[in-house]
């Protein structure tokens, strides 16, 4: 038998010796090359027009109350708002959380002060819920505000306002809002700033006239 010249031999023991550690980082390499051809591209984001934070109920929406969120394409709820433009200005129909995507569900709309010039529209919350529950939108109230304390007769603040809107009931409220059913009237404008002042302040009620 020929025997080969010692150089040969030392660098076949060699990679005798390493035949295991080769076959097992091959091994390795090959595994990681068919898992990264296999992984699939993280899916597409949508970047939706959300609360930067929480808003109570009845806000007047601002460009700082806005901001960019991406979402996964399927985890975006419909009706959301894309343009800030038809976002600002408007007034939030109940609370949103921070992050929340903006809904046409949460904002008034504009066209509902259609058919009443000169009149904004001004959510308000309503201390006795049970009382919500007999309105209908197209009615028509007298809005009251009486001291929390009990200290002064109620105040009238408008009389034959229309009921333009009664949003749902949110069962997740914003923790520190006032119990009650909100309600969204058309009140001229010039009595705009005293009936947004009361709905902070007083307790509000409303007598149902036509």
């Amino acid at each position: 038998m020929t025997r080969l010249p010692s150089p040969l031999r030392r660098l076949r023991r060699a990679v005798l010796a390493r035949r295991r550690p080769l076959a097992a980082l091959l091994a390795a390499l090959a595994t990681a090359a068919a898992l990264r051809a296999q992984a699939a591209p993280p899916p597409p984001r949508t970047s939706v027009l959300t609360a930067a934070h929480d808003l109570p109920a009845g806000s007047v929406v601002t460009p700082a109350d806005l901001r960019r969120t991406p979402f996964d394409p399927g985890s975006v709820p419909s009706g959301v708002l894309d343009d800030a433009d038809a976002v600002v200005g408007r007034t939030t129909t109940g609370p949103v959380r921070a992050g929340e995507p903006l809904t046409g569900a949460r904002l008034v709309t504009r066209s509902l002060l259609e058919g009443y010039p000169g009149r904004s529209a001004v959510p308000v919350r309503i201390g006795d819920a049970g009382a919500v529950t007999l309105l209908r939108v197209g009615d028509r109230v007298d809005l009251f505000a009486a001291d929390p304390q009990g200290a002064s007769r109620a105040v009238l603040l408008g009389r034959d306002l229309p009921v333009l809107a009664i949003p749902h009931p949110d069962d997740d409220a914003l923790p520190g809002t006032t119990s009650g059913a909100l309600v969204v009237l058309a009140v001229p404008e010039p009595a705009t700033a005293e009936v947004s002042q009361a709905a902070v302040s007083s307790v509000l009620s409303v007598a149902l006239t036509r």
